[in-house]
């Protein structure tokens, strides 16, 4: 057997195994989930705005065939009327059109008016007027611009008006006064 001398004190420099150093283990690193957006319930009394860039439409309001109406009209959307009406009609900047079975016994005031039904009454178009060729018209017509298809009938007077934006008074150049007759034989012979 092996003995173990008392002599023998353990050295300073005792061997010691190689120990590997410990990896600094990292704790996982928590990734962020994907947020999801949580839309809270708008207050009832917040109003909702509307985008500014979407164009409106301009709504048609329409009288079909088999209404008849007595009375005056007002408002601010196009009017279509393929029916009956007795008085008065003012829409100022709408278009108003009387279809092909339109009968309209009416005064109509509006930017513009398309007629080819019928209608009898003085008619007031700030932007233009046209008569289709089914058209027949009575009373007088008061438009800076008017069309009249082959075909339709008028009868009434018709009178045009400046349109809107343009200048009442006469275009800018010479007046007319300050023009001198010339004789012909000056140009000719000279």
């Amino acid at each position: 057997m092996w003995r173990k001398s008392p002599e023998a004190k353990p050295s300073s420099e005792s061997y010691s195994p190689p120990v590997s150093a410990p990896v600094a283990s990292q704790a996982p690193v928590p990734v962020p989930a994907p947020r999801v957006p949580t839309q809270a319930p708008p207050a009832p009394s917040a109003p909702i705005a509307e985008p500014a860039a979407a164009p409106v439409s301009r709504a048609t309001s329409k009288i079909s065939s088999g209404l008849k109406i007595n009375g005056e009209l007002s408002g601010d959307s196009d009017l279509y009327i393929d029916g009956e009406l007795h008085g008065k009609i003012r829409l100022g900047n709408s278009r108003v059109t009387v279809g092909p079975n339109g009968r309209v016994q009416a005064d109509i005031e509006s930017r513009e008016i398309v007629v080819d039904g019928t209608v009898q009454g003085n008619l007031k178009a700030s932007d233009s007027a046209h008569f289709g060729s089914s058209s027949r018209v009575t009373g007088s017509v008061m438009t800076p611009r008017i069309g009249i298809d082959d075909g339709a009938r008028l009868r009434g007077k018709v009178e045009t008006t400046p349109a809107r934006g343009a200048s009442a008074t006469a275009p800018k150049g010479r007046d007319t006064a300050d023009l001198q007759p010339i004789a012909a034989s000056a140009v000719e012979g000279e």
